[in-house]
């Protein structure tokens, strides 16, 4: 957001065409470009990336995330204005504030222990939220311009507020939860020094707000390499209250256990594991959703979710928060009484639920552009291609007549990617390298020909964290991996990525799995993605893409020859270049 204290570019060099249906439309080639994008970035979404013109649309949860963040209707407008090459038309300055000022026309704030207030200060919304099937079971009475609310509803009726779209401000604040008093090391447990990074203390500050009640809770999004787990650290040690942490495997459990070890004064007779391997609940508790969502059958309730109920939490920490399944949200719903941290690189959901973190997590309070954290050396430059290669004959054969639910898995495996991995590796002797893939056979296959590792969702726990030590410290320089490694795994001297391939078109995926390489490095990674030319998968490809291409990273589209050498294809093929 610092970009709107520029001087307005010439009218020459305004790259942006706002349009009346809304559509907002950016030339990448212009001095402005990168400075327009990181505006945009702060309340609109990326829709289209093709080589020249981005298309960008403000929807309600940019504009109420942006609202909630603390931007300003006058910022964006401001924005709008400072690189859009013609005037912004009316209607979209209509359409855009209506949105804008939908966020705060509800609010809650407490009551006594057990109700809450919605308060609506709009007599229409009030009669409409009084006629509503979706909030007429969440109150029990009226009182002049507010309502009266279970506590226990508050989630709930969070949820159903935004799906009505009038989102509400929560000012209800949070219960302090049981004490535990720790701070932050100036110097890690290994002797070197330690302190949090100016953006990470903003960040902290961001989510804590001062204490009061439009604080403690909401969501940090940052690229991996970033430093998301010191964040999290830095809010611990500010709210010095019971934490229980959430991440998406054990691998990432003992890795959390190590940094707060490494960078805080907790004994660690206070942290506790409570997963497969132990069942332990103490004023710190790491946990995974996998452990969270087990149950024996179908027909019974979830035992271990009892765990984010019963216990006297000040803070529940949910890392990789995209990722929070079903049950979980359900929980959370039910505890909003906590402090709730969400950590992340992308808060896009393939299922369409970024409502639903907004509402039960929090709003986005604070974000920083990949580039920026880049061009000042907090993560890696990195590099992106997409490699494309044909199907032999035989499997183009095979393509054609399959149905197209089958289509992509076919040009997914394409036999060809093993050799091309191959040529890579042998290119890049000096790299720490990662073979990422979807499909395990796929990657059984790689492993094997290479004579490489492979790590997949049945490897065991210590034998996955003896390959992760091992590739850290240099006994080995490739690892095979499937979509375990994708999250919160903490592999700082990757420097190159070979994506053979992936969960069709997701973007959160892709934002991911670059993020492995970006923890900083002397020299710059790679990223390569490998991609059947011509099928299904070419088409997902370029929508995997979508966020990266957001954030400013470019994809160098690279052509692999049947003889078996790299080529580049005619000079403008490359797509997001900004």
């Amino acid at each position: 957001m610092s970009s709107s204290d520029e001087a307005a570019p010439r009218p020459v060099d305004r790259p942006l065409i706002v349009q009346s249906d809304g559509t907002l439309l950016l030339e990448v080639a212009g001095e402005a470009a990168a400075a327009a994008r990181d505006a945009l970035c702060a309340f609109a979404h990326l829709e289209r990336s093709p080589e020249y013109i981005h298309t960008y649309r403000m929807t309600s949860l940019s504009l109420w995330n942006a609202a909630a963040s603390g931007v300003t209707l006058e910022w964006i407008e401001g924005a709008l204005d400072r690189y859009s090459r013609y005037p912004v038309p009316q209607l979209v300055r209509q359409r855009l504030a209506e949105q804008f000022q939908r966020f705060g026309k509800t609010r809650l704030v407490p009551r006594d222990p057990d109700h809450l207030w919605l308060e609506v200060d709009d007599p229409d919304v009030r009669l409409e939220l009084s006629q509503s099937e979706d909030v007429r079971p969440f109150w029990t009475d009226t009182d002049q311009h507010r309502f009266v609310v279970r506590a226990g509803h508050r989630g709930a009726l969070k949820q159903a507020l935004v799906r009505l779209g009038y989102p509400a401000e929560d000012l209800c604040g949070y219960v302090e939860g049981q004490a535990l008093s720790h701070s932050l090391r100036d110097r890690t447990a290994s002797g070197l020094p330690f302190g949090l990074r100016p953006y990470q203390v903003d960040a902290v500050a961001a989510f804590h707000a001062g204490g009061g009640p439009r604080g403690g809770a909401g969501v940090v999004v940052l690229p991996c390499g970033a430093g998301k787990t010191v964040i999290g650290l830095g809010v611990m040690a500010r709210l010095c209250a019971s934490t229980l942490i959430l991440s998406t495997n054990t691998v990432a459990v003992h890795q959390w256990r190590d940094e707060i070890l490494d960078k805080t004064d907790l004994d660690p007779g206070l942290i506790g594991e409570y997963t497969g391997e132990a069942k332990q609940i103490r004023p710190v508790t790491l946990t995974t959703y996998q452990m969270l969502t087990h149950r024996s059958s179908v027909d019974v309730e979830f035992p271990h979710l009892d765990l984010m109920r019963r216990s006297e939490w000040g803070l529940i920490i949910y890392d990789e928060v995209h990722m929070l399944p079903a049950p979980v949200f359900r929980a959370t719903a039910e505890i909003q009484v906590r402090r709730r941290l969400g950590l992340t690189a992308t808060l896009v959901r393939e299922d369409g639920r970024e409502g639903d973190v907004f509402a039960l997590i929090g709003p986005k309070r604070y974000d920083l552009p990949w580039k920026i954290l880049e061009h000042k050396g907090y993560i890696a430059e990195a590099t992106c291609f997409e490699v494309r290669l044909e199907l032999p004959d035989d499997q183009r054969v095979r393509y054609a007549l399959a149905p197209r639910r089958d289509k992509f898995r076919i040009a997914a495996e394409n036999p060809r990617k093993v050799h091309l991995v191959e040529e890579l590796i042998e290119n890049n002797p000096e790299e720490s390298i990662l073979v990422i893939g979807q499909y395990i056979d796929q990657l059984e296959a790689v492993a094997r020909h290479l004579g490489l590792p492979v790590i997949t969702g049945k490897t065991p726990t210590s034998v996955r964290e003896r390959l992760y030590d091992d590739f850290r410290k240099g006994r080995a320089r490739i690892l095979v991996v499937s979509k375990v490694a994708n999250f919160a795994i903490d592999l700082p001297d990757a420097s190159l990525a070979i994506q053979i391939s992936g969960t069709f078109g997701s973007r959160q995926e892709e934002a991911q799995r670059l993020g492995r390489l970006l923890r900083p490095k002397a020299r710059a990674s790679r990223f390569f993605s490998l991609v059947s030319r011509n099928t299904t998968e070419q088409e997902f490809a370029a929508r995997r893409q979508l966020f990266l291409v957001e954030q400013g990273y470019r994809y160098r589209i690279v052509d692999w020859a049947e003889q078996g050498r790299l080529e580049p294809v005619a000079t403008g093929a490359s797509r997001g270049a900004v």
